[in-house]
């Protein structure tokens, strides 16, 4: 739900919530007309995106989101393992620390929140590097990240460009 508030408040929209007990809930999206086509036709050097080979663990409690990262990035050369569960994910990287290659997991969720999740996977190996995305920037800062020791903070809705662009910079400083 945070995506899609963060994508409907990104493009001047809003968002009206109709609840009947023991019928349902409906949710209303509503975007401001266009007065022109919303994008054109994106230039070659816009089409490059940087590939990898590495292995990423991706974490975030939306199972729809651990479907799109993983077909977002395989195609681009990585190998993707996903969980919705942070405690699940933080099981499995303590039995396999040296798999990963990096770790990309959501800031708000059940459980444990990424922050915690992010100084957890430090403490089984230091060396491991670590996006935290949110769709709520005011609920953690960059400087916040970084004191959890996490390299960057990637901000939702991100497409697949910016994506991989923000992967590639994490794993090149290494």
């Amino acid at each position: 739900m945070s995506v899609v508030y963060g994508i409907v408040k990104n493009h001047g929209g809003m968002i009206r919530v109709e609840s009947k007990i023991g019928k349902g809930t409906t949710f209303h999206l509503y975007f401001p007309k266009l007065a022109e086509p919303a994008f054109e036709k994106p230039k070659d050097d816009d089409q490059k995106i940087p590939l990898g080979h590495e292995s990423i663990l991706f974490v975030d409690d939306e199972a729809v989101l651990t479907v799109l990262v993983n077909r977002l990035l395989e195609p681009l050369g990585y190998r993707v393992t996903t969980f919705t569960d942070p405690l699940e994910a933080l099981e499995n990287f303590r039995g396999h620390p040296e798999t990963y290659d990096l770790v990309i997991t959501d800031m708000t969720m059940p459980r444990m929140t990424g922050n915690v999740l992010a100084r957890k996977l430090k403490a089984a190996r230091p060396d491991i590097p670590v996006i935290i995305c949110t769709g709520f920037s005011e609920r953690i800062s960059e400087n916040q990240v970084k004191s959890t020791d996490a390299c960057t903070l990637l901000l939702k809705p991100f497409g697949r460009k910016e994506l991989a662009e923000q992967i590639r910079r994490v794993l090149d400083k290494l």
